[in-house]
Formats: structure tokens, C-alpha cells, sequence
């Protein structure tokens, strides 16, 4: 093998080990942003919405239009899009400072 191979099979492998070490991690981030997606949900569909519910209607609930219930679908969906990214991107930029390894890719 010459040296730039060889170069190339140990980053591969880093990038491999990477990926495995970093599984945990984002296991551990992914139910961190689970929980702080569903407070932050809690939080904006008590002011988007009057009323004392703090909890989005389920499909079968007979109280609730249709259109309550997809839009509080909706803007759940969205919420725990946006701080399930925003928490995996940090967890992966804490990682790369750890490690000098990105999960990624």
C-alpha cells in the first residue's frame, strides 16, 4: 500500500470508529431533545391557543374540529423538527470538539 492509501484506510477507519462511539451520544441527545421539544411545544400552544389545555388534541377526540387537531399537529411536527436538528447538530459539534472526529457524513 502506499501512503496515501494507507492514509485514506486509517481516516476511513476513524470516520468509521466515529460513528460508533458517537451512537450513544446521540442516543442520550435525541431523548434530551425529545423532552425539550415537548416543553417548548407545551409552552407556545398555550399562548398560540386559548384555553387551559397546554396539550395538542388527538386525531379521535370528538371535541375538537378537524382543524384544531391539524394544526396542533402541525405546529408539533414543526417544533419537534426544529429543536430535534438544532439539539443533534450541537451534540455532533460537542462530539467533533471531544473527539476531532465529525459523527457524520
Amino acid at each position: 500500500m502506499t501512503d496515501t492509501t494507507e492514509d485514506a484506510a486509517r481516516q476511513k477507519d476513524r470516520r468509521r470508529a466515529a460513528k460508533i462511539l458517537y451512537r450513544p451520544f446521540g442516543i442520550v441527545s435525541s431523548i434530551v431533545g425529545g423532552l425539550v421539544a415537548a416543553r417548548v411545544f407545551r409552552l407556545i400552544y398555550k399562548r398560540a391557543v386559548p384555553g387551559p389545555e397546554d396539550q395538542a388534541p388527538k386525531p379521535l377526540e370528538s371535541s375538537y374540529s378537524a382543524r384544531q387537531v391539524v394544526l396542533g399537529a402541525l405546529i408539533q411536527g414543526a417544533i419537534f423538527a426544529g429543536v430535534k436538528a438544532l439539539v443533534d447538530r450541537a451534540g455532533a459539534r460537542a462530539f467533533e470538539r471531544w473527539t476531532g472526529e465529525w459523527p457524520g457524513d
